[in-house]
């Protein structure tokens, strides 16, 4: 039996019909268009490895949290270490990144942005993968409620010049780490009566972390929190937190960016402070998220920083961003196709549309036959390929050194001759 792709991954392919998240080109646009906007605001890129410490993801995504008991991936080498995880989110990875390089150099806030891969070894549904994709923004070394409203609108300003619509942003607060205290108080001393009732989860996440019971996938805790009539958490925000809530609702409303409150939004990362957000497509199902960001304030003092590096920042999933476009029906683009498509009609003149085409890349794609081909086999080729223009070489072009070019969408001819194809190329690709 041959090799097959390890479960919950895809292979990016090129010029693919059909399924969106399987497309390179589809892909490849959600990086450029998040590049072009992000860079726009001043936002830098950086990369960092898919493997880090398995200290890293644990100190700073938190030991309560799914990702770190059940959903790593966890790698071993011969030697005396602990074991590396590939990443299964980006923001630990550009903190650490951050505090390690010292990029605090660089002035503050400092505004980043990255895209990569991501792992999870999570339950294989649509729209959720083992191997996933994120773009991810960070925006370090400010508290400004501004730096909120910005990257809440950042991230929507993408997702809505991808031509998505049927977008939402469901804002919260989670408030300081006081206010999560009291509420984790008021929340172990309404769960603990029913705790033989909760899931095996859920019992352990009443003495670590109450709040992410709320979070449960299980149906039956679900029905207890609903019979409990819990607050939620915003009842529990101090003046601060408060105020620095309104703040970032008042410069969204200013903007004009949409968003509704969500009283129930339980981050699943720890280091989250203040203000949470996720944002939401119903068309791809019950589980609508297609990302979501929140402020980090103290991640930086977990990772060992000597002082706090305040922070805010977001991750989108690119396959659910394509499964909302072709919810919506928005249009993706099917990878490059080459402005031009050369054929020699004998082998001699091979050489000739090789030097042609090699010259025409200078101003636009090309591409040519590496064998010789009849008329009708080079424009059914050249058609395949999705080029604009295509022309074929004999003795005729050669002496002459003129192209006849066919646009190969409306069927016109034009004469060019060789020294001016990529001007010509340039006006009309």
């Amino acid at each position: 039996m041959a090799i097959q792709r390890p479960k919950g991954t895809k292979d990016h392919l090129p010029g693919t019909p059909g399924t969106p998240e399987i497309q390179a080109a589809a892909h490849a646009h959600i990086q450029h268009v998040a590049a072009q906007l992000l860079e726009r605001a001043g936002a830098q890129f950086i990369a960092t490895p898919i493997f880090e410490e398995a200290e890293l993801v644990q100190r700073g995504v938190g030991g309560s949290t799914d990702i770190v008991r059940k959903e790593m991936f966890t790698v071993y080498y011969a030697g005396d270490h602990g074991g590396y995880v590939l990443r299964p989110e980006g923001t630990a990875p550009v903190v650490r990144a951050y505090l390690e390089n010292g990029l605090k150099q660089l002035g503050s806030p400092l505004k980043l942005w990255t895209h990569g891969p991501m792992f999870r070894a999570e339950n294989v549904q649509k729209g959720r993968l083992r191997q996933f994709h994120q773009v991810d923004y960070e925006c370090l070394g400010s508290t400004d409620p501004l730096a909120d409203a910005e990257a809440i609108a950042l991230m929507w300003d993408i997702v809505t010049t991808l031509g998505l619509k049927g977008v939402s942003i469901q804002l919260g607060s989670i408030g300081d780490p006081e206010d999560r205290a009291a509420y984790n108080d008021y929340l172990r001393g309404l769960f603990t009566p029913r705790l033989a009732e909760l899931s095996e989860d859920s019992k352990d996440r009443l003495s670590r972390n109450p709040m992410r019971i709320l979070d449960s996938k299980s149906e039956t805790d679900q029905a207890i929190i609903a019979e409990l009539n819990v607050k939620p958490m915003l009842d529990f925000l101090g003046a601060e937190a408060r105020d620095h809530f309104g703040a970032v609702q008042g410069h969204l409303q200013a903007w004009g960016v949409p968003f509704e409150i969500d009283p129930s939004i339980v981050r699943g990362l720890d280091y989250y402070r203040r203000t949470a957000w996720e944002l939401h497509h119903a068309g791809i199902g019950a589980k609508s998220a297609l990302g979501g960001g929140g402020r980090y304030d103290g991640l930086a003092q977990e990772l060992g920083a000597k002082e706090e590096v305040p922070g805010i920042g977001w991750a989108f999933g690119i396959e659910r961003i394509l499964l909302a476009m072709a919810d919506e029906g928005v249009p993706f683009p099917q990878g490059p196709s080459p402005a031009l498509y050369l054929a020699a009609l004998d082998g001699d003149y091979i050489p000739l549309a090789a030097a042609l085409t090699r010259q025409a890349r200078a101003v636009a794609g090309a591409d040519f036959s590496y064998r010789k081909r009849g008329a009708g086999q080079a424009f059914k080729e050249a058609d395949k390929k999705g080029a604009t223009w295509a022309a074929v070489i004999g003795s005729n072009e050669a002496a002459q050194r003129q192209l006849t070019l066919k646009h190969l969408g409306s069927g016109e001819q034009v004469a060019v001759p060789f020294d001016e194809l990529n001007t010509f190329l340039k006006e009309n690709a």
